[in-house]
Order: C-alpha cells, then sequence, then structure tokens
C-alpha cells in the first residue's frame, strides 16, 4: 500500500510541475498593478480555454499532492 501511495504522489507531484511550468505568468510588473488592476480585475477573463484547463489540472494535482501526502505520514 505504501508503495503505491508514493507512486501515485511521483506522478502527481510530476504533473502538478509541468501544469505550473506550463501556465503563463503575469508579467505586468509595476506598471500594471498601478495602472492596469482595474482591467485586469473587470476584464479579460480566461474562463474558457488552456489557460482554464491548466488551472483545473493543478488544482486537482496540487489537491492529490496534499491528500496523499497526509495519508503517507499517517501510514508511518
Amino acid at each position: 500500500m505504501k508503495i503505491f501511495l508514493m507512486a501515485i504522489l511521483a506522478i502527481a507531484s510530476i504533473v502538478l510541475i509541468a501544469s505550473i511550468l506550463l501556465q503563463s505568468g503575469n508579467s505586468a510588473g509595476l506598471s500594471g498593478s498601478i495602472g492596469g488592476g482595474a482591467e485586469q480585475l473587470f476584464g479579460k477573463k480566461k474562463s474558457k480555454g488552456y489557460e482554464a484547463i491548466l488551472n483545473k489540472i493543478t488544482t486537482v494535482a496540487a489537491a492529490c499532492f496534499i491528500i496523499i501526502s497526509l495519508a503517507l505520514v499517517t501510514i508511518e
């Protein structure tokens, strides 16, 4: 059981790393936080497409990573 959980943990960590690295960064910097904050808050929502899929994959992989890590700690 422990080896199976460790294998699933390794897969979840690889998926988590890959999904984080594939996401686009917020490269607005200081000028974006001063001038473009309202635009980012109210407009240009990326609710569909590639970014939304990566966001969901990241969330699921992070939840699996945390749950499996806690399960491994309680087994030992």
